[in-house]
């Protein structure tokens, strides 16, 4: 019988947590006797605001949940322009750069809609938008009297008398201008709320919606004016037959008379014409609506290939995996990797990353790997905090998703179909951690939970614990020492910090790197050009020995150029064509190793100039002679070229 290493890591924690009889109490605890819990702040705001404009309080719940697990995120907006705990939205500008090449300018993208929600809602309040921005009350109260607003459009100009009659006010605060879209969101809200659903937010607050049979009355919808386009495409999906997922095609059009004024992707024909490496895997920082929404919108300047539903697990697909999705910010890692974006904020983890999400991603993952060749490795499944941006200017806004609590000790698990027998490996600590070797970062992830930090609205809050994937990194082997720092993300040279978004000084499950000193308790590995410090004591490793080739600067070089990309030399391309430009980001100094993670990488660059080829060579694919190798160089993949290093 195969005994999955997932389960049996679930019964060593439960062991380990036997003793923790109040926890385990607590979960066991049914929902009504939360009732009187639930009932702090922000139950009762939700409860006040169903009673002045007589939207039902399920409703109401089901519509924040869905949105935004009933956390307000610090009044930080989400993909789509939305704040607070009901994700109202509006006009929001902002530099975007999902394509990150450095031959095309930084974009200015507007956020589109249909109807702006929060500006609706602060009209019907009489209020300021910025109040229901930051007014966890006002945002809800907004969101009440939107929806009694819509209820009454579409009623007869009177409130429903049902739950299930307020199906076409929950689609119209959708936002969306397409029906399919609004329905999916309102199908959602509807769920949740036949289905019941409890969650303790990231303030320590319980809420729950109990279990009702509501039945939507969808015919309402007819009375809302949508679009006549559809979004849904025919074509069969480039997934697994059981996942049953759907398409929905990412916007592709021109947003000006510009030709090169386009979004949200580009046509190609992978792997054919550029190999396929790698699958990113990323969170939305919004719901799965909205995610949606923002895709299909052309002046978002950004797309996926797949968004998953954190829920059940849901898919839609939104570009085909033959082109080129505008999702990392580093064109050469688009040109060569598949994008899966996963529903939820990467402050709240586990509260959105939940066990079908995880199931059903690692089943489309396995399926994707077959398809083109990918090793299924975390030097190929790898996360959007992996891949730097390209400029200089914007390398400290890489983005860091899908952060701290993205399990990747179990979707590795899920992905690799593993077995005990599979990985007595990876707990096998009698190869000695000593220097020169490659070790793999590998924390027990449910015991492993480091103090993390959230500083996005300018107060810094510690975030509740909770599992992690990372090590801290020190400049000394012990913890009093301060954390590594990165030039870009502190130019003052002050030392790195625990906020979340801080990547100067973290080591993440997967990840691989060269030791460079051990002692005991503490393990020093060559990262960002110097030495970090972890904790690492014999009896509960966070890291494991693995094979590896190791790279240094050739004799002779005091350092090496280390990049982001791999780009063709200039010789390959013609006249009429500007050369990919390629920044130096970092330098390997002499003496020091890092991890060779592939050594055979294609140095290519597609020219997509424009949406009509009308540029000379546009839409073609430029191969370059250099060799380029790729390692480990901090937290995020890099390039050396070879003929500037020697193996070891």
């Amino acid at each position: 019988m195969k005994v999955h290493i997932q389960n049996v890591r679930r019964i060593l924690t439960s062991i380990a947590l036997y003793g923790a009889l109040a926890g385990v109490l607590v979960a066991l605890t049914p929902l009504s006797a939360f009732a009187a819990a639930s009932q702090t702040s922000r139950a009762q705001l939700f409860a006040d605001a169903a009673q002045e404009f007589g939207v039902p309080q399920s409703v109401l719940l089901s519509v924040s949940y869905n949105e935004s697990r009933w956390d307000s995120h610090g009044g930080q907006p989400s993909v789509n322009g939305g704040y607070g705990l009901m994700n109202l939205t509006t006009h929001m500008t902002q530099e975007v750069d999902g394509r990150g090449d450095l031959s095309r300018p930084l974009t200015a993208t507007v956020s589109q809609s249909k109807t702006y929600t929060l500006d609706k809602a602060a009209q019907l309040l009489g209020s300021n938008p910025d109040t229901l921005k930051n007014d966890d009350r006002q945002n809800v109260r907004g969101a009440a009297a939107l929806l009694a607003y819509y209820a009454k459009q579409t009623n007869d100009g009177k409130l429903p008398d049902s739950i299930g009659g307020w199906y076409a006010a929950v689609a119209a605060l959708s936002g969306s201008s397409v029906r399919d879209s609004a329905a999916d969101f309102a199908n959602s809200v509807y769920q949740t709320i036949q289905q019941g659903v409890q969650r303790r937010t990231t303030d320590n607050q319980w809420l729950n919606i109990p279990a009702s049979a509501a039945v939507p009355n969808k015919d309402l919808l007819q009375n809302l004016p949508f679009n006549a386009q559809t979004n849904k495409s025919a074509n069969g999906t480039d997934c697994p037959s059981d996942l049953q997922c759907r398409f929905v095609l990412a916007g592709y059009a021109a947003n000006s008379t510009d030709p090169a004024d386009y979004g949200n992707y580009d046509p190609a024909n992978r792997p054919k014409d550029m190999k396929i490496k790698y699958i990113v895997i990323h969170d939305t920082e919004g719901s799965y609506q909205s995610a949606i929404d923002h895709f299909q919108d052309t002046t978002s300047y950004v797309s996926a290939h797949y968004v998953i539903r954190s829920s059940d697990g849901a898919i839609t697909e939104m570009v085909r995996p033959s082109d080129v999705a505008w999702t990392a910010g580093n064109w050469y890692m688009n040109m060569h990797s598949i994008n899966i974006e996963h529903e939820g904020f990467a402050n709240d983890g586990a509260g959105w990353y939940t066990e079908a999400m995880y199931q059903s991603s690692a089943k489309l993952v396995r399926y994707l790997a077959r398809q083109y060749n990918i090793p299924l490795d975390r030097q190929h499944i790898i996360g959007h905090d992996e891949v730097s941006k390209v400029r200089g200017s914007a390398v400290a806004g890489s983005h860091w998703d899908p952060g701290a609590y993205w399990d990747w000790s179990h979707y590795m698990d899920l992905v690799q179909n593993k077995t005990v027998s599979d990985v007595a490996d990876l707990f096998n600590s009698s190869r000695q951690i000593s220097q020169g070797r490659t070790i793999q970062i590998s924390p027990a992830f449910a015991s492993n939970q480091p103090e993390v930090t959230d500083c996005s609205t300018g107060t810094c809050i510690t975030l509740p614990k909770q599992g992690a994937n990372f090590v801290y990194l020190h400049t000394g082997p012990d913890a009093t020492s301060p954390l590594l720092s990165n030039k870009y993300l502190h130019p003052d040279g002050s030392p790195g910090t625990t906020r979340h978004d801080d990547w100067s000084a973290k080591a993440t499950d997967g990840q691989r790197f060269v030791v460079a000193d051990a002692t005991r308790d503490w393990t020093g590995i060559w990262y960002n050009g110097i030495i970090g410090w972890f904790y690492n004591p014999p009896q509960a490793r966070n890291a494991h020995v693995v094979a590896s080739t190791k790279v240094q600067a050739r004799a002779g070089l005091d350092e090496v150029p280390v990049y982001v990309t791999a780009y063709p030399e200039a010789a390959v391309y013609p006249s009429e064509v500007p050369p990919a430009a390629q920044n130096q980001l970092y330098t390997l100094p002499k003496d020091q190793l890092y991890a060779a993670l592939e050594v055979n990488n294609p140095t290519d660059y597609f020219y997509d100039a424009t949406l009509n080829f009308s540029k000379p060579y546009d839409h073609v694919i430029f191969k370059g002679h250099d060799k380029y190798i790729e390692i480990s160089y901090n937290h995020r993949v890099a390039f050396v070229n070879a003929k500037d290093v020697t193996f070891r």
